[in-house]
C-alpha cells in the first residue's frame, strides 16, 4: 500500500481559489498555528491577539484569489495577520472590520462594496450560510462589523442597545463559533446568498417608493403586517408603534431616504439609507440605517440606527451632532 501524502500548499491554494471550500477549510487549519504566533508576537496574550488571527481568517476566505504564489500561502496568512495586528496597534480608534476598509459613504454600485469583495469568489454562499447558523445575536453583530457601515464597537452598541463590553464579547464568540461552522460545512452544498440580498433590495425599494406615494400595494404591506413594531429610538416605551405612519410623518416633513446599501439573511435585514432634508421640519444626520427582525419573511421589530460622525467632533449639516438630531426626529409625544 502507498503512504497516505497530505496535499501540498500549493494543490489546496489552487483548488480554494476556483471554489473548493474543503481545500479552504484544510489551508486555514494548517496554518492556524503559525497565524496565532504572528498574533501573539505583536500583540502579546489577550483578546486582541486572537481577534487578529479570527479577522484574518475571514479575510482568507474573501481574498484566497488575491494569492499569486500558492506554494506560499503560508506567507500570506502570516502576513495578512501581521496587517491586522499593525493596524489594532497604530489605530487611536476603533477602525472598520471589513480589512480597514471604511465603506460608510460607498454607493451599491462602487465596485469595492463587501458583497462584491465577496462574490468575487465562490466562498461567498458558504460565508453567508455559515452566518445563518449562529443565534441572532451573534450574527447581528457580524453582520454589522463585517458588510455594513455600522462597524465601530460604539455604533454597534448602539445599535444593539447594549455596552460596548457586550459587542466585544459577542464578536469573540461570534469568530469562534463561525470558523467551527465553516470548518464542519466546507463540503456542504449552500444557498445563494445573493437571491435573498436582491429580494432584500427590491423590497427597500418598493417600501421607500410606496411611502412616497401614500399607500402600500399588497405585496409590501404583507411585509409590514399589523404587528410590525417600532423599537428604539423612534419607538415610544410601553406603547407599541407601528413603523409605517412614524416613517411617513417625516417623510411628509420633508425628510428623504435614499438607499444606500443591503445587507440580508434569512431574518436580519440591514437598510442603509443617505438623507436629505432640503427645507425639511426635521434635521437629522446625513445616513441612517434600519435594522429589521423577522420571522416568516415579515418584519415584527424595525430599529432606526443613526451612526456617529465618521471624525469625533465634526458636525453634521445644520449644525448639530448626530446624537442630538437623533433626538429632534424622535416621534411626537414620545
Amino acid at each position: 500500500m502507498l503512504p497516505f501524502k497530505s496535499p501540498t500548499d500549493e494543490s489546496l491554494t489552487r483548488r480554494a481559489q476556483v471554489g473548493e471550500t474543503a481545500a479552504l477549510g484544510l489551508l486555514l487549519a494548517r496554518h492556524q498555528a503559525p497565524m496565532r504566533a504572528v498574533a501573539l508576537s505583536l500583540l502579546g496574550h489577550g483578546p486582541d491577539a486572537q481577534d487578529a488571527v479570527q479577522e484574518a481568517a475571514l479575510t482568507a476566505l474573501r481574498r484566497i484569489g488575491d494569492v499569486r504564489d500558492p506554494a506560499a500561502v503560508g506567507a500570506w496568512l502570516r502576513a495578512v495577520v501581521r496587517n491586522h495586528a499593525r493596524m489594532r496597534l497604530r489605530a487611536t480608534g476603533e477602525t472598520p472590520g471589513l480589512d480597514g476598509l471604511d465603506h460608510r459613504y460607498l454607493s451599491d454600485r462602487e465596485a469595492s462594496r463587501p458583497e462584491q469583495l465577496i462574490e468575487q469568489h465562490a466562498m461567498r454562499d458558504w460565508i453567508w450560510g455559515a452566518l445563518e447558523e449562529l443565534p441572532p445575536q451573534l450574527r447581528l453583530v457580524l453582520m454589522l462589523r463585517h458588510f455594513s457601515g455600522i462597524t465601530s464597537y460604539q455604533d454597534m452598541a448602539d445599535a444593539c442597545e447594549v455596552p460596548v463590553g457586550t459587542v466585544r464579547s459577542r464578536l469573540n464568540q461570534a469568530r469562534g463559533k463561525i470558523a467551527q461552522v465553516l470548518l464542519s460545512t466546507a463540503t456542504q452544498g449552500h444557498d445563494d446568498a445573493s437571491a435573498v440580498t436582491e429580494k432584500s433590495r427590491q423590497e427597500a425599494v418598493a417600501t421607500l417608493k410606496a411611502w412616497e406615494s401614500g399607500g402600500l400595494p399588497r405585496e409590501i404591506s404583507e411585509l409590514w403586517p399589523a404587528e410590525s413594531e417600532m423599537i428604539g429610538r423612534l419607538g415610544r416605551p410601553g406603547e407599541r408603534v407601528h413603523p409605517v405612519p412614524v416613517m411617513r410623518h417625516y417623510l411628509e416633513d420633508g425628510v428623504r431616504q435614499h438607499l444606500r446599501h443591503v445587507v440580508a439573511g434569512r431574518d436580519i435585514g440591514i437598510w442603509e439609507m443617505d438623507v436629505t432634508h432640503d427645507g425639511a421640519v426635521h434635521i437629522c444626520p446625513p445616513s441612517l440605517t434600519w435594522l429589521m427582525f423577522r420571522a416568516d419573511g415579515r418584519v415584527q421589530r424595525l430599529r432606526v440606527v443613526f451612526p456617529r460622525p465618521p471624525q469625533a467632533g465634526v458636525l453634521p449639516a445644520g449644525g448639530t451632532t448626530a446624537r442630538s438630531s437623533a433626538r429632534m426626529i424622535e416621534p411626537k409625544g414620545a
